[in-house]
């Protein structure tokens, strides 16, 4: 999927493109279908809910799971990054963000790319992130809320906030977020299931919590320019992979037919999933 040069140009403007119902139902079933599976596992990759047994994030599950490793190699995801940067991408980081209904926790207002420089050591905000919905996203259950153009003022300082959720993040504080509302206003994608947004690195955004009865599951691709990759190897592989190897997309209709992939992590760190007394 290529990008037009209208698209290119707003999202130079705004620092994200909003694809509404990209993917179609079939193909965001195999993947929905798929995930209360890999949020029963009992592995470090399922990252938990500070108040409970619920899942936060689940990292990489596209080294375990055939259908996630499909969609990690999808064109629509893959093409339009590739466009931008000129240049192959790697997967830096690939992440399903469960926002369950009733359960869901706040994320900070935040930079993806102040994380991957300050803990990664990526030299530049040469990565993004494509997000795909698994479900409806609403003004109820905690959708993304964007500031448009935030990108445009580089890596914004930033404090380590290790207590606010369960996951640390490079947090922007309340003042320096009132400035850039002020500037450019907050906007909230929303739509169907199959949805998509491409945003940039140092997109200021954040998520409330998820106080509807209803789930906001969305799948994250962190890609990366392959000659950006980082240099530092502080977090978990599974948080920030060390395998810098180029992404050969499949063909369209990867998601409905099945593309042999490689699992390499598909016996890693399992452990038995508890049965309910």
């Amino acid at each position: 999927m290529k990008l037009t040069q209208s698209q290119l140009e707003t999202f130079d403007r705004d620092g994200y493109l909003f694809f509404p119902s990209l993917f179609r139902p079939e193909e965001i079933k195999v993947l929905l279908d798929e995930v209360p599976a890999l949020y029963a596992q009992r592995r470090p990759e399922n990252v938990r809910e500070k108040t409970g047994d619920v899942v936060r994030t689940n990292f990489a599950a596209h080294l375990y799971s055939a259908s996630f490793a499909r969609l990690a190699r999808h064109p629509r995801m893959v093409e339009p990054v590739t466009q931008v940067f000129g240049e192959d991408v790697y997967m830096h980081q690939f992440k399903i963000n469960g926002k369950q209904a009733f359960d869901g926790d706040v994320w900070q207002w935040h930079q993806d790319y102040g994380t991957w420089s300050n803990d990664d050591h990526m030299p530049e905000a040469r990565a993004m992130n494509v997000a795909i919905f698994l479900d409806e996203v609403n003004e109820f259950n905690g959708p993304l809320m964007f500031i448009p153009g935030s990108h445009k003022l580089g890596v914004l300082e930033a404090r380590h906030d290790t207590s606010t959720t369960s996951y640390p993040l490079w947090t922007i504080n309340n003042e320096v977020i009132g400035k850039l509302v002020a500037r450019g206003g907050i906007v909230a994608p929303k739509g169907p299931a199959g949805s998509m947004i491409l945003f940039h690195g140092c997109l200021v955004h954040a998520s409330s919590s998820n106080l509807s009865p209803w789930n906001r599951v969305s799948v994250y691709l962190s890609l990366c320019a392959v000659s950006n990759h980082i240099r530092r190897f502080k977090r978990p592989d599974y948080i920030a992979h060390r395998d810098f190897t180029p992404i050969q997309c499949l063909p369209d209709d990867c998601l409905l037919k099945e593309y042999e992939v490689s699992l390499p992590w598909k016996d890693r760190f399992v452990e038995p999933v508890r049965q309910a007394s």
